[in-house]
């Protein structure tokens, strides 16, 4: 039996439109996978374009129409104050007022045992003794040869040497005696008093205590402090330095008084700037009647200046340290950076003076990128106000 070539053939042609229809297919596949590529590496590339492009917001720099207080720390000093050291050796027999007494100007606090300056004074005092002695016998024969010179007894070179015998003895019962006034002087100084009217702030030695020059550490016995007034000091930025005037008024207040002030008053400053700080120490003066103000103790100084309109605040997230000035950021009209250095006033914490270098009404970057530089283009968010 022949076989039939027809089903072959029918097989054959299905098989090479099923090639062309696989190779269609593929071609599709291959260009729709080519599109979408293309397609996803346009978008990547916009959204890196976009990326690289940093969003900013600016603020809105405002002036201070009311004015900032100028508030600084102070130390706090008697009006006079004095501390009392030995000025002889020796040992504590007694004191007569303790810590917070008040005492008058001379009055006795305390008296000291000095033995071996009593010695020297009796020894100053025998020597003494023995150079008057020595001018008395001087004196009677220097007067026996002027009386036998006057008749050519004696020579006058023999008359002028007991002269100067008599000279000698002279001298000699000076210094004995300066010597004396001398050790006398010292030991005045045994009993301490008080200089001035005011309080005892301090004694530091008790009874036996060996005290004065021969002592293994110098300290004050005593410290009096006239508390009626008292002094303050501040340290002022040299940009108010202007300001502080003698009788400029400022209000004092201290961590011991909550909810209380006191009146102080410039009385004087240094007239110098202090080139390490940049500061003016100025001097203030406050009644203390009530002894409410305790020398040596810290306050805060509060001066109500008027509004400065050069001088702005800015918050402190605006500011960039780099270099040797702190800068801000500001954006042009084309949308790129450009840093503006700055000359800072006083830290106020959230916000910070700015002397020179912004005005108000002008446009800053916050919270800028550290990453941030000159000529960087930037998108602009929304603004607000410092």
């Amino acid at each position: 039996m022949q076989n039939d070539p027809l089903p072959d053939q029918k097989i054959r042609k299905r098989l090479r439109v099923a090639g062309a229809v696989a190779a269609i297919a593929a071609i599709g596949v291959v260009a729709a996978g080519t599109i979408s590529r293309a397609s996803q590496t346009k978008e990547a590339q916009q959204w890196a374009d976009n990326t690289a492009v940093s969003t900013v917001h600016l603020i809105t720099v405002s002036g201070n129409e009311e004015g900032q207080p100028l508030i600084l720390p102070a130390t706090m000093q008697a009006w006079v104050g004095s501390k009392l050291y030995a000025r002889v050796p020796g040992y504590v027999r007694s004191w007569q007022h303790d810590i917070g007494a008040h005492v008058s100007a001379g009055e006795s606090l305390g008296v000291i045992d000095t033995p071996e300056l009593d010695q020297q004074i009796v020894a100053a005092r025998a020597q003494l003794d023995m150079a008057t002695a020595a001018q008395k016998l001087a004196t009677s024969t220097a007067a026996r040869w002027n009386d036998l010179l006057s008749d050519r007894s004696v020579s006058k070179q023999e008359a002028d040497e007991k002269n100067g015998d008599l000279a000698t003895k002279k001298a000699a019962v000076n210094a004995a005696k300066a010597n004396l006034g001398q050790l006398m002087a010292m030991k005045a100084f045994a009993v301490i008093r008080a200089p001035f009217a005011g309080t005892l702030t301090a004694r530091n030695a008790d009874i036996g205590d060996l005290v004065g020059p021969n002592a293994s550490a110098q300290r004050p016995i005593f410290a009096v402090a006239q508390t009626s007034r008292i002094r303050i000091y501040a340290n002022v930025p040299q940009s108010y330095s202007a300001q502080m005037r003698p009788g400029v008024k400022a209000q004092l207040v201290l961590p011991d008084y909550p909810g209380r002030s006191f009146t102080a008053e410039i009385i004087g400053n240094s007239g110098a700037i202090d080139t390490q700080t940049g500061n003016l120490q100025i001097q203030l003066a406050a009644d203390n009647a009530d002894g409410a103000l305790k020398p040596g103790g810290f306050a805060q100084v509060k001066f109500a200046l008027p509004a400065r309109t050069d001088v702005v605040e800015v918050p402190s997230s605006t500011l960039i340290y780099r270099g040797t000035s702190p800068q801000v950021a500001t954006v042009d009209p084309t949308g790129h950076i450009h840093m503006r250095p700055l000359i800072l006033g006083r830290d106020l914490g959230r916000t910070v003076e700015i002397l020179s270098g912004l005005h108000s009404g002008d446009h800053i970057v916050d919270n800028p990128p550290d990453s941030l530089a000159e000529k960087d283009l930037v998108k602009v968010g929304a603004a607000s106000n410092a």
